[in-house]
């Protein structure tokens, strides 16, 4: 019953739209303000790996793999996330204030979200990750009031034209007819 209120419930588009909006401008002011200061991410990664999340009574990493992953390709890869985070935070932002492609944008937001966090930066992730999951649980309905009315129908409008496409090859059992 929730989650078809969420999903189809117009009241409950409306309350979507405010939080995604907030969510968008958050993710465009994050984005923004990292393309315009001269933002490095090798400092923050460093950090991330000298200071791993630990344990309190074991003092053991809680994410060794995470650890490994930013010392063996994100940070020898510095240039790349130096790229991809803030134009990924300013196009998720702008994806979520727009109400395009929503639910795509939510969830590169909470992606984004989760490696801050598995680096060990609370700030405002787990309150973004909580509002995300509602944006993300009520899937076309969050961008009903944007964007996404105008373009998930034409998104569907072009995937059925392919499937028709493609229609003479019909499958059974993962082989071709």
């Amino acid at each position: 019953m929730l989650m078809n209120g969420l999903r189809n419930n117009r009241y409950a588009a409306i309350v979507l739209t405010l939080v995604r909006l907030y969510l968008g401008w958050e993710w465009t002011k994050a984005g923004w303000h990292k393309l315009t200061g001269g933002f490095d991410a090798g400092g923050y990664l460093k950090g991330a790996i000298a200071k791993p999340v630990l344990e309190s009574g074991t003092q053991a990493r809680v994410y060794p793999n995470f650890v490994g992953f930013l010392h063996d390709f994100a940070l020898p890869n510095v240039k790349l996330f130096n790229f991809l985070v803030p134009w990924g935070e300013l196009l998720v932002g702008i994806g979520l204030l727009l109400g395009a492609f929503t639910t795509a944008a939510v969830f590169f937001g909470l992606l984004m979200n989760f490696m801050y966090m598995f680096a060990g930066t609370v700030s405002t992730n787990p309150w973004l990750v909580l509002l995300g999951f509602f944006i993300i649980a009520a899937g076309s309905n969050a961008g009903k009031i944007g964007l996404d009315h105008y373009l998930l129908p034409l998104v569907r409008q072009w995937w059925m034209k392919g499937k028709e496409a493609a229609g003479g090859r019909k499958r059974t059992r993962g082989t071709h007819v």
